[in-house]
């Protein structure tokens, strides 16, 4: 350890114990010693090794002494409270001695000494390098026992061959969907502390009027700069009790719970009961085998390849397949690790991507990963039971599988759907292979990696089928990228996309036409069994990584669908602002349609501006701690 980084260490241990930190036992066993730290230097600024350093109590009933190290730190870890002089010496150097300085119980006092030594003293040492002494590393990590709770410690160094740890396979931070910082910058024994921040400016070539993007759980607003994401917490663990805690402010904040329709289903305010969170779980730690997690609460998903955080990820928007699957999970999950690099995980849970239920069945599902190596990876998620789907009612016409049905307007002989029988099962599983690491690249190219996702599933039950009929339910998708390292991965470009055909509509984003949620739906743009909706997109993302913990980039995105459905030039906000409820017509004088002349005295019914392409530039700053 180098003069600069054991000063740190020094001063974080003078801070803590400033910030009057006790240890977690009974108050009887407070501290009852104190310390005094500091570094010894010439007046050149160089270290001075081997300095006698000596501390009186001022009423003689005590004295300690101690050597500085080779890079001038000396400490004195168990000082009784009171006021103590302390003197320095070394050779070639006259003696200095400090004003008395005042020793409380549980705080550390800082004293830095510049002795006059002469050039040819020998106790120079001008090696910052140098680690220091064992008495001064000693002294300091006992001072740090005795004074600093043990919970706040940092924890100990792992093995250098690590055969325990879940995953510890090699850097494993390349892969799409997982944080490159593997290290945490700060750790202790009771808190891992996590910060993310994600500020982005996106433009819509659409040019929407009302800045309004659709169909993205990550891009909202254009022509702006926006606060996407402002997240705290980390994870506590002690004694095998183990507990996670992130909060979410920012766009994430109001889109990710308006996307929930399960808010809609009973009484209470779900969405803003979790409006500010985006985990919170607890749960125990058992030593078996690898180890065997049991967690409940909010915990994210693994439906899709790509993180719920877009730090995590190799481009900023997602194709379909993960974009219009599940963030986050609301419920129970172990995890077991049988080897060291085979996870199995079954899910108890509300439902996809859900508060609360919408039928009398909880969601069940599971993810198996397996990463036998730093170059690969396999995962399959399943998912079964449970479902998404509000009742088409509430003014929400049920056009039946007409693609074509003018806005408002019900199909009479469409099938009868029973909502509260309408189930789900869905598969979705990826791939991520590094192909090509360079030994030594230079400012070229470091590495290569693909990764390939696919998805099928469908709906069935209460008049909804699978395959068949006009209340056909399903969904198949895929999307493949592949990245591109440069100059020790410094820089990366990925280029990728993909598609999906979902009959049926029942992962398609609700525009937020006249401010319509999923709670509400809107009469705009249905969402009915066998309505058709085919779309594709493909991405081009280039990011540049001067730290583990932040990404600058910029991204063009293209994406189509076979029905308007993107924000055009018109925008989807009505001519007066969001007017009446959400899954209100709208006349073209911004009124409210009015059942005795359906809008015919007031303009014509008013209707969005939706397209079936849409170009987005992006560009934007992460970072996460």
């Amino acid at each position: 350890m180098n003069l600069s980084n054991w000063r740190r260490l020094v001063c974080l241990l003078a801070l803590a114990l400033a910030a009057g930190l006790a240890p977690p036992q009974a108050p009887a066993a407070a501290p009852s010693v104190g310390a005094i730290v500091g570094v010894v230097t010439a007046a050149t600024g160089a270290p001075v090794a081997h300095a006698t350093v000596t501390a009186l109590r001022a009423d003689g009933g005590a004295i300690r002494a101690t050597v500085s190290g080779s890079d001038g730190v000396y400490a004195f870890g168990d000082l009784p409270p009171g006021d103590w002089t302390i003197t320095a010496q070394a050779s070639g150097a006259p003696e200095v001695t400090a004003p008395p300085l005042s020793v409380m119980a549980g705080k550390a006092t800082r004293h830095d000494f510049v002795m006059a030594v002469t050039a040819a003293a020998p106790a120079v040492a001008v090696a910052p390098a140098a680690a220091p002494s064992p008495a001064v590393a000693a002294a300091a990590a006992a001072a740090m026992k005795q004074l600093v709770p043990e919970a706040l410690q940092a924890p100990e160094p792992g093995p250098a061959v690590d055969t325990q740890t879940p995953f510890a396979v090699g850097d494993i931070g390349w892969m799409n969907g997982t944080t490159r910082t593997q290290t945490p910058i700060f750790d202790t024994r009771f808190f891992t502390p996590e910060v993310r921040f994600d500020v982005n400016y996106l433009q819509d070539f659409n040019h929407p009027v009302d800045h309004t993007i659709v169909g993205s759980t990550e891009e909202f607003r254009s022509g702006e700069f926006q606060i996407e994401q402002v997240s705290f917490g980390g994870n506590f663990h002690w004694n095998n009790v183990q507990a996670r805690f992130l909060s979410m402010l920012g766009m994430f904040a109001v889109t990710t719970p308006r996307n929930d329709a399960s808010a809609g289903v009973g009484q209470w305010d779900l969405q803003g009961a979790y409006k500010y969170m985006s985990e919170a779980n607890a749960g125990y730690h058992f030593d078996v085998n690898h180890g065997l997690n049991v967690d409940a609460g909010i915990f994210v998903s693994y439906i899709g390849l790509f993180s719920y955080y877009n730090f995590d990820n190799w481009t900023y928007q997602p194709s379909f397949v993960s974009s219009n699957t599940p963030w986050f999970f609301n419920g129970l999950r172990v995890q077991w690790f049988p080897t060291q690099t085979l996870k199995i995980e079954p899910w108890l849970i509300n439902g996809w991507q859900s508060y609360a239920k919408f039928n009398s069945h909880p969601g069940f599902g599971g993810q198996i990963l397996w990463i036998p190596n730093e170059n690969f990876k396999l995962v399959f998620n399943s998912y079964a039971i449970g479902q998404d789907n509000l009742a088409s009612g509430s003014g929400i016409p049920n056009n039946g599988g007409n693609p074509n049905a003018p806005a408002g307007l019900s199909n009479p002989g469409a099938p009868y759907i029973n909502y509260a029988n309408v189930t789900r099962v869905h598969e979705d599983d990826s791939l991520l292979w590094k192909y090509y690491e360079a030994r030594d690249s230079g400012p070229g190219l470091s590495k290569m990696a693909t990764s390939i996702t696919w998805d099928l599933g469908c709906e069935y039950g209460g008049g909804v089928h699978c395959s068949s009929g006009p209340n056909k339910a399903n969904f198949f998708g895929v999307m493949a990228y592949n990245r591109f390292w440069f100059d020790h991965d410094l820089y990366a470009v990925t280029i990728g996309g993909g598609f999906m055909n979902n009959p049926g509509r029942y992962l398609a984003l609700l525009p937020p036409i006249n401010g319509a949620t999923a709670v509400s739906g809107t009469p705009y743009f249905t969402e009915n069994p066998g309505q058709k909706l085919y779309q594709w997109d493909a991405q081009l993302n280039f990011q540049y990584m001067p730290r583990d913990w932040i990404t600058w980039w910029t991204e063009l995105t293209f994406r189509h669908s076979d029905v308007p459905y993107w924000t055009g030039a018109g925008g989807v906000t009505p001519p007066l602002g969001n007017t009446g409820a959400p899954a209100s017509l709208v006349c073209n004088n911004g009124s409210v349609m009015s059942p005795v002349d359906n809008c015919a005295n007031s303009g014509g019914i008013w209707v969005p501006d939706l397209r079936t392409r849409e170009v987005v530039w992006g560009a934007g700053v992460m970072v996460k701690f």
